[in-house]
């Protein structure tokens, strides 16, 4: 079966959306600091809420975006059990718990994708990519498309 999933990235980024760069500076819920990973999430809609809670408005409402769709065969997928989770696991701020659990996730290379659940929405699924495992490359990255925020939605 096929997955797919999306990433959701300032325009000016889209080219380098799928190098895990941005996360191994910035790291975010699954990794730490250094550890190469890309964030997608299992519909359009969630990617935006995952956006729009870790952005400032201001970010929001003056860069473009792009919305990338990116699939991939369920083979190719890790999923992790919440219930195995730390109970903190989707608290603000990350718990160390999970940075060690995506960052050793990477280092095992154990597989191309994990499937983890949202802290927005815990019974949705994001999805991490290991850009490094050598099964990258069966992961088809579709061209991206302009996405912007509704007005609304924004401060």
């Amino acid at each position: 079966m096929t997955i797919l999933a999306w990433r959701l990235v300032q325009k000016r980024r889209a080219k380098s959306a799928f190098d895990g760069e941005g996360a191994a500076r910035a790291p975010g819920r699954w990794n730490r600091e250094g550890t190469p990973m890309v964030y997608a999430a299992g519909s359009l809609a969630l990617a935006a809420l995952e956006i729009l809670a870790n952005l400032p408005d201001e970010q929001l409402s003056r860069q473009p975006f792009a919305a990338i769709p990116v699939a991939f065969d369920e083979k190719l997928v890790l999923r992790i059990d919440t219930a195995a989770l730390p109970e903190n696991w989707s608290t603000y701020p990350a718990p160390l718990a999970t940075k060690e659990l995506g960052t050793q996730w990477v280092k095992d290379a154990a597989s191309a994708v994990l499937a983890v659940p949202s802290a927005i929405i815990p019974i949705e699924p994001n999805y991490l990519i290991n850009p490094r495992h050598p099964d990258f490359s069966k992961i088809s990255i579709g061209k991206p498309e302009t996405f912007a925020f509704d007005k609304r939605l924004l401060g």
